[in-house]
Protein backbone atom coordinates (compact mmCIF):
# COMPACT_ATOMS: atom_id res chain seq x y z
CA UNK A 1 0.00 0.00 0.00
CA UNK A 2 2.75 2.44 0.90
CA UNK A 3 4.43 1.79 -2.42
CA UNK A 4 1.29 3.02 -4.18
CA UNK A 5 1.08 6.08 -1.97
CA UNK A 6 4.71 6.85 -2.77
CA UNK A 7 3.81 6.90 -6.46
CA UNK A 8 4.97 3.49 -7.68
CA UNK A 9 3.24 2.10 -10.73
CA UNK A 10 0.00 0.26 -9.90
CA UNK A 11 0.61 -2.54 -12.42
CA UNK A 12 4.16 -3.12 -11.16
CA UNK A 13 3.05 -3.27 -7.52
CA UNK A 14 0.16 -5.52 -8.54
CA UNK A 15 2.55 -7.95 -10.19
CA UNK A 16 4.98 -7.91 -7.25
CA UNK A 17 2.37 -8.57 -4.57
CA UNK A 18 0.18 -10.76 -6.78
CA UNK A 19 -3.01 -8.77 -6.19
CA UNK A 20 -5.17 -7.49 -9.03
CA UNK A 21 -4.99 -3.75 -9.85
CA UNK A 22 -8.70 -3.16 -9.08
CA UNK A 23 -8.28 -4.78 -5.67
CA UNK A 24 -5.20 -2.65 -4.94
CA UNK A 25 -7.16 0.45 -5.96
CA UNK A 26 -9.93 -0.53 -3.54
CA UNK A 27 -7.39 -1.07 -0.74
CA UNK A 28 -5.87 2.35 -1.42
CA UNK A 29 -9.31 4.01 -1.39
CA UNK A 30 -10.26 2.38 1.92
CA UNK A 31 -6.85 3.22 3.41
CA UNK A 32 -7.16 6.89 2.50
CA UNK A 33 -10.77 7.16 3.72
CA UNK A 34 -9.90 5.53 7.03
CA UNK A 35 -6.97 7.90 7.45
CA UNK A 36 -9.22 10.89 6.84
CA UNK A 37 -11.69 9.63 9.45
CA UNK A 38 -8.84 9.25 11.93
CA UNK A 39 -7.74 12.82 11.34
CA UNK A 40 -11.29 14.08 11.86
CA UNK A 41 -11.42 12.31 15.22
CA UNK A 42 -8.23 14.09 16.26
CA UNK A 43 -10.07 17.36 15.70
CA UNK A 44 -12.40 16.78 18.64
CA UNK A 45 -13.33 19.72 20.79
CA UNK A 46 -10.92 20.63 23.61
CA UNK A 47 -13.30 19.47 26.35
CA UNK A 48 -13.58 15.99 24.84
CA UNK A 49 -9.79 15.78 24.37
CA UNK A 50 -9.27 16.79 28.00
CA UNK A 51 -11.78 14.17 29.16
CA UNK A 52 -9.95 11.47 27.17
CA UNK A 53 -6.59 12.61 28.59
CA UNK A 54 -7.98 12.67 32.13
CA UNK A 55 -9.44 9.18 31.80
CA UNK A 56 -6.09 7.88 30.54
CA UNK A 57 -4.28 9.52 33.45
CA UNK A 58 -6.79 8.11 35.94
CA UNK A 59 -6.22 4.63 34.49
CA UNK A 60 -2.46 5.07 34.82
CA UNK A 61 -2.69 6.24 38.44
CA UNK A 62 -5.07 3.40 39.31
CA UNK A 63 -2.68 0.87 37.80
CA UNK A 64 0.25 2.34 39.77
CA UNK A 65 -1.75 2.15 42.99
CA UNK A 66 -2.64 -1.48 42.36
CA UNK A 67 0.98 -2.35 41.62
CA UNK A 68 2.17 -0.51 44.74
CA UNK A 69 -0.43 -2.33 46.86
CA UNK A 70 0.71 -5.70 45.49
CA UNK A 71 4.33 -4.84 46.21
CA UNK A 72 3.52 -3.80 49.77
CA UNK A 73 1.55 -7.03 50.27
CA UNK A 74 4.50 -9.11 49.02
CA UNK A 75 6.87 -7.30 51.36
CA UNK A 76 4.67 -7.97 54.37
CA UNK A 77 3.04 -4.55 54.79
CA UNK A 78 -0.47 -5.67 53.86
CA UNK A 79 -1.98 -5.14 57.33
CA UNK A 80 -0.54 -1.63 57.62
CA UNK A 81 -1.80 -0.78 54.14
CA UNK A 82 -5.34 -1.94 54.93
CA UNK A 83 -5.33 0.13 58.15
CA UNK A 84 -4.25 3.22 56.23
CA UNK A 85 -6.91 2.65 53.60
CA UNK A 86 -9.62 2.23 56.26
CA UNK A 87 -8.56 5.47 57.96
CA UNK A 88 -8.61 7.29 54.63
CA UNK A 89 -12.19 6.24 53.89
CA UNK A 90 -13.57 7.40 57.24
Amino acid sequence: MLRLLRGEDLVEVSRDVQVSPPELEEWRRVFLETGQQGLKRRGRDPTERELIRTRAKLGEVTMRMELASELLEKRGYGDELRKLLRRGSE
